[in-house]
């Protein structure tokens, strides 16, 4: 027997153990082929010196599924579309979907700092609705993402701007997409080690080829061990994808997909500083980013899984069926949940020992379980009469969700010193006495969309329906007392309209209107009615370039925008003597724009650039104090800039080095409210990234720092409680195996 020969036999006998395990799980349009579209690393020799080429052929994307559900080249879409592809996730070292949009224009991320759980960000100064592989995630009441992590998709796709005539109710500043790694028809992968700063910890590996002619598949896991920035703050993370996809014949794949995430993190997380001792002074000095104003036994955890499946079969070259189809679960437990809930103890007396040091403390437990079912059904048809051409998709979506969330509690209980704390244990009483959301959620929509060519004029119209019908519990009730059920109805038609013009020198004009809708729960307090969706719209205009006819080994995709974003029927607050209570009167608007440009040179030079300005405005709210004010973390103004070189001939070839800056103006951290008026900010920050990697075809090197000189800022105060500092100094250490 051979070396080769029993090389093969292991990995023959590696694939089909994995295939055992695919079970099923999420999906989407199938967009890339997943190993074989990964960055790799080619040895030759040319007149006896060595070269080394790092190949990344899709670092510059070229398409977008999330835009238009189908095939439609990112530079004839008339809509802002940013790609942060596996590519660069790789060779930018992006641990997380906040860090991958840090040189994309018009996102806002790390609003919280660093977060342990979740991944915070703003697009056009509104939060996305998260997808994955093109179905709404089960995400929770409060929190609009669902964490699963980074490791576990090949792209991540920001569609910006209203996308409900596509996915029905959502914001109006756009979604994001991520989709799963899939299975490949070639043998590959790799096994990687992380380890830096704050104790990180991770071993990761992703391994896909055929095991037989009909059959690929594809394993992903990943384990993390890492601390926060405060002290005695700690998170594990258990992440497990399998996936296989099935040739039905030359016309037919199936690719059932499946993951499940664990997460634990105890200590607390980030935020929940005092302004006196972040954003502003404080004569006791300034508070460093390790303090926890939380308690060692807080604990967060998690369990979510997702099972579904992706289905395509061609009737011929004109005609294409598409089915999505996801269940999924998610649950989240705090059931120690101590926090600075008030401020200061005392702000007054200079003489007292506890003057801007001793804040009020608060336990508030949550839990929260989440039951989705998700499917989206679709015929795609490429028709052509002459000289027009038309690309069609009609389709049908459903989804049925079912939250279930509780709370409990006890408010100024203890006490801490924040400069000398000293914890005091959490007493497990206290429980999830209230009902906070009891709902469940239904929503249909058909919908249908043209593109019409002639030569390089394009136009898109896109047109939906949706009925959506919610029940719930009445909020802040006791969880014995008896039920009442309360019914909500809307339906809601929705459109884009857009043209393009893509000349011979790859630069393409455009033009678009799309609008949105939201649906809302509660009742008017001025009207008694439920309320009636929020709806958002947006006039884009810009231009795009696609620079590949620039010559061979030069990619470059730039697009440059002005946007006009509107929100109305906005619910703002109402003062009161008991709960708060709101009414549909408000109106926000959003304007500004962005340039942006992704680039790869010969592989061996890599850019991202970027540079974005919103203007966020409160037009109309029954709090008079609101009007005028900016949208909360919605920067000014925001540049980036990263590039990164690899040498390739020598012996110092497969060496490389990156450098990047990042630029983020002051934003707002709250509104201003009939409580408290004044409107505390997060601060301005530059901030500097750098690389330094070596390659070989079965080795990669590598270590990123981000916020290399370690500047502190304070990235968001919601309130005079709510400061959070930004992400401290990371550096990261990577060693990948690739097979």
């Amino acid at each position: 027997m051979t070396l080769r020969t029993s090389a093969n036999r292991i990995r023959s006998t590696l694939l089909v153990g994995i295939a055992a395990g695919a079970v099923i799980a999420v999906p989407a349009h199938a967009q890339e082929a997943s190993d074989s579209s990964a960055p790799k690393t080619v040895k030759t020799t040319e007149n006896g010196e060595t070269t080394i080429v790092v190949v990344a052929k899709n670092f510059v994307p070229a398409a977008a599924v999330t835009a238009t559900k189908s095939d439609i080249p990112l530079v004839e879409t008339p809509q802002s579309v940013s790609v942060v592809s596996r590519d660069q996730i790789d060779l930018l070292n992006f641990t997380d979907a906040q860090q991958a949009v840090r040189y994309t224009a018009g996102v806002f991320g790390e609003n919280y700092g660093p977060d342990l759980r979740f991944d915070f960000f703003t697009v056009r100064g509104f939060t996305p609705t998260q997808y994955i592989d093109g179905l709404a995630a089960p995400a929770s009441t409060t929190i609009s993402t669902v964490g699963l992590d980074l490791y576990a998709f090949q792209s991540l796709e920001v569609l910006k701007g209203p996308a409900s005539v596509l996915y029905g109710s959502s914001p109006p500043g756009g979604i994001f997409n991520e989709t799963s790694r899939r299975a490949d028809s070639q043998f590959g992968g790799e096994f990687e080690v992380k380890g830096g700063t704050d104790n990180f910890k991770q071993v990761a590996s992703t391994i896909t080829g055929p095991v037989s002619d009909s059959v690929d598949v594809r394993l992903t896991g990943l384990y993390r061990d890492r601390d926060g920035n405060p002290d005695f703050t700690h998170a594990k993370r258990v992440m497990v994808a399998p996936t296989a996809t099935f040739h039905l014949g030359a016309d037919t794949q199936f690719t059932p997909l499946f993951y499940y995430q664990y997460d634990k993190v105890t200590g607390g997380t980030e935020g929940f500083l005092p302004v006196a001792g972040t954003l502003e002074s404080n004569p006791n000095g300034q508070l460093s980013r390790k303090t926890n104003s939380a308690n060692p036994d807080d604990v967060y955890e998690r369990h979510q899984w997702g099972a579904g499946y992706n289905f395509e079969h061609s009737f011929g070259p004109a005609f294409k069926f598409v089915s999505n189809l996801r269940w999924s679960h998610y649950k989240e437990e705090t059931p120690y949940g101590v926090y600075d809930s008030g401020g200061f103890v005392n702000t007054t007396d200079s003489t007292l020992a506890n003057y801007y040091k001793t804040i009020y403390q608060s336990n508030f437990t949550y839990r929260e379980q989440v039951e989705a079912f998700t499917t989206d059904n679709r015929i795609e048809a490429k028709l052509g009469s002459g000289p027009i051409e038309s690309n069609f998709i009609a389709g049908i979506d459903y989804r049925n969700i079912h939250n279930v969330a509780d709370y409990g509690f006890a408010g100024f209980n203890e006490t801490i010193d924040l400069y000398n704390p000293i914890y005091v244990p959490v007493e497990p009483t206290l429980g999830y006495t209230t009902r906070y959301n009891h709902q469940r959620v239904k929503q249909t929509g058909i919908y249908a969309q043209d593109q019409l060519g002639i030569g390089g004029f394009k136009l898109l119209a896109s047109g939906r329906y949706d009925w959506v019908d919610s029940s719930y519990l009445t909020p802040y009730t006791l969880v014995t007392d008896p039920e009442t059920v309360n019914y909500e109805s809307s339906h809601k038609f929705t459109y884009r309209v857009g043209a393009t013009y893509v000349t011979a020198s790859g630069i393409a004009p455009y033009v678009s209107y799309a609008t949105s809708f939201l649906p809302q729960i509660g009742t008017d307090s001025n009207t008694g009615n439920p309320f009636e969706p929020s709806t958002g719209k947006q006039w884009e205009a810009g231009f795009k370039f696609d620079g590949r006819s620039l010559g061979p080994g030069v990619k470059i995709f730039a697009t440059a925008a002005l946007f006009d974003i509107k929100q109305t029927n906005v619910v703002s607050t109402n003062p009161s003597a008991g709960p708060v209570y709101g009414t549909a009167s408000g109106e926000v608007e959003v304007k500004g724009g962005e340039f942006e440009f992704v680039a790869r040179i010969h592989n061996q030079l890599s850019i991202n650039g970027s540079i974005s300005y919103s203007d966020s405005t409160v037009l109309k709210s029954n709090t008079a104090a609101e009007i005028g004010a900016p949208l909360p973390v919605t920067p000014e103004y925001k540049a980036s800039l990263f590039a990164d070189y690899t040498i390739s001939k020598g012996t110092l070839g497969g060496l490389g080095f990156g450098a990047g800056v990042r630029y983020t103006s002051s934003s707002a951290g709250s509104l201003p409210g009939f409580y408290n008026p004044v409107v505390y900010y997060g601060q301005a920050a530059t901030l500097f990234d750098a690389a330094v990697h070596y390659d070989t075809p079965s080795w990669r090197f590598a270590v990123n720092a981000s916020n290399l000189f370690d500047k502190t800022y304070v990235a968001r105060c919601s309130g005079p409680a709510g400061c959070v500092y930004g992400a401290s100094r990371e550096i990261i250490g990577t060693v990948t195996k690739k097979f």
